[in-house]
């Protein structure tokens, strides 16, 4: 994907919580729920999903439930997989829902390369679990859908470029609510949502909320930003849950384990690093699943503030080594 990558994100930022309303809504079928974005608005296109079954987006998909579309391709290096690392994040929050009330869709634009096969390696890649599904078809019709979803963009997307709208679309078809969001929100956002205000908080919450025992709130650091915004899709930084290995390495520590000037050209280069065949950089690649650090546009100031707060957190939570064993 191209450098323009960046003006679609800022796009989706701005998309984030903005209501979608289809234009000139059909009115509904004899029968169906009263809202207009029905069967005769929504295409009801036929799809393969990665197992290779044949589905309506319509009938099969959305009819009647809660869900998140968004389009990728598996051969985007930069903003997809940072896409499907953050929806990744979504589904362990939703836990067992995913598959029973809330159902997640993503839909290749490059049907030509993105065969079943294909995407079920890329779901394998990233530990995509049940109810989530991706999905191609014919290019026709997935633009098709994607004209009705609002997320295609005239003049950009012209056949030879695979720059595309990196909004979400997520809605509850039954109830005709529909909104973009950004792939980007923080997910426990995008969670609550799915889980609650799309399901018109039908589900009783598991905690005691007392404001009182809320923590105080502070301003973060721009080191600590950069990490929650660029980051942490993908690695944790000190905790990491046991037995559930991250997409990347957890980070704690990284500062004094690499050298300073590898890991510098790292978190401004790794596509031009993993090109040249970087030992270190293959050493990763291999060791988390084949899944490449997407290069995130970083700038020397953004590189020093992300690497000094990483050395911030791992002082504030490793043990120093001369203080082990110390009462």
């Amino acid at each position: 994907m191209s450098g323009s990558w960046r003006f679609l994100l800022v796009l989706s930022l701005f998309a984030a919580s903005i209501p979608f309303w289809p234009l000139q809504p059909q009115q509904p079928v004899a029968g169906e729920a009263a809202t207009p974005w029905g069967a005769n608005y929504f295409p009801n296109i036929p799809l393969l999903t990665q197992d290779g079954e044949k589905v309506h987006f319509f009938d099969d998909l959305i009819k009647d439930k809660v869900v998140a579309i968004n389009f990728i391709f598996t051969g985007c290096s930069d903003s997809c997989p940072v896409e499907t690392a953050r929806l990744r994040q979504v589904q362990k929050i939703l836990g067992d829902r995913v598959g029973k009330d809330i159902f997640l869709y993503s839909i290749s634009i490059d049907p030509y390369n993105d065969t079943p096969a294909t995407l079920k390696r890329y779901a394998e890649k990233f530990g995509i679990g049940p109810g989530w599904t991706l999905l191609t078809g014919e290019p026709a019709d997935i633009e098709q859908l994607r004209r009705s979803l609002g997320l295609y963009i005239d003049g950009l997307e012209n056949g030879r470029s695979k720059d595309h709208n990196l909004s979400l679309i997520i809605g509850n078809q039954a109830t005709g609510r529909w909104m973009k969001a950004s792939p980007f929100e923080n997910p426990y956002i995008l969670a609550d949502r799915l889980g609650n205000s799309l399901h018109n908080w039908k589900q009783a919450s598991a905690m005691a909320n007392d404001y009182a025992q809320a923590p105080e709130v502070r301003a973060p650091s721009s080191g600590e930003q950069l990490f929650r915004t660029r980051c942490s899709f993908c690695h944790t930084l000190g905790n990491a849950e046991p037995g559930q290995p991250g997409i990347g390495p957890d980070l704690l520590g990284v500062t004094r384990q690499r050298d300073a000037n590898w890991l510098t050209r790292w978190l401004k280069e790794p596509d031009q690093m993993l090109a040249q065949k970087d030992p270190l950089a293959m050493l990763l690649y291999e060791q988390y699943n084949r899944v490449a650090m997407p290069n995130m546009r970083l700038g020397d100031t953004e590189v020093s503030a992300l690497m000094s707060y990483m050395e911030e957190e791992t002082a504030r939570l490793q043990t120093p080594l001369a203080d082990k064993g110390n009462p």
